[in-house]
């Protein structure tokens, strides 16, 4: 089966051009406001109950939640257990070999003389090194670019996107990150993944009727008949 990137762009359309829109918008905002004039303007937004559900919101990017999507995925389908673990590998490697090039300072290390006036959430441990990007950002625009891709219902792409949206926020709002670290996550978990969808999923391999099968699948397939 021969998959091109257009058909990919085609399975992921909603969320494709909500993200082309959102990306040209932020993009935009980089360009007429400072570093510092976004950050301060971002962490000045703060309410009790972000403090609360920020840092769970944040834990959607973390590699857990992919583990623990792709082994339910391995339930009901191989394919798609392939699609979105490796989709995963792939777009954190890329995202590790870029903080180890940059070696960035977070916003606690770039702001050391002024962090008197940031706002933190409590129990929350800051790190101070390898800003950027987010990796945090790139797991979560990567899955739910996959799980866009995968579902018959392509409107799932825009609450997929809204919860990708989300976890960037949260790295900001937890001073984790800069909006630029965000908004290159973003890039880096959709575009690397457009391109290793259209490379793996173009393969004769995944798309056989044995990968389409899932454990469940195997399970029942050898179970004995009950009389």
């Amino acid at each position: 089966m021969k998959i091109g990137i257009k058909d990919v762009l085609y399975r992921i359309r909603p969320f494709f051009i909500l993200y082309l829109i959102l990306l040209a918008t932020c993009l935009t905002i980089k360009l007429l406001f400072t570093r510092e004039i976004i950050f301060f303007t971002v962490n000045g937004w703060h309410q009790p109950w972000l403090d609360a559900i920020e840092p769970y919101v944040t834990d959607i990017g973390d590699g857990t939640t992919a583990v623990i999507l792709s082994l339910a995925m391995l339930l009901f389908s191989y394919r798609s257990w392939l699609l979105l673990a490796s989709s995963y590998a792939v777009t954190s490697i890329v995202a590790q070999i870029l903080k180890y090039i940059y070696i960035a300072p977070r916003p606690k290390l770039y702001f050391a003389d002024q962090w008197s006036r940031v706002h933190t959430v409590d129990g929350v441990y800051i790190l101070e090194k390898y800003s950027f990007p987010s990796g945090h950002t790139v797991s979560a625009f990567s899955a739910a670019l996959v799980i866009t891709y995968l579902c018959k219902n392509k409107g799932w792409g825009i609450p997929a996107l809204f919860v990708a949206i989300m976890v960037g926020y949260s790295r900001m709002y937890l001073t984790e990150h800069f909006y630029e670290d965000v908004l290159a996550g973003s890039a880096i978990g959709v575009f690397v993944t457009i391109f290793w969808l259209t490379w793996l999923d173009g393969k004769q391999f995944i798309n056989s009727a044995k990968w389409n099968r899932g454990l469940l699948d195997s399970v029942f397939k050898k179970a004995p008949a009950v009389n």
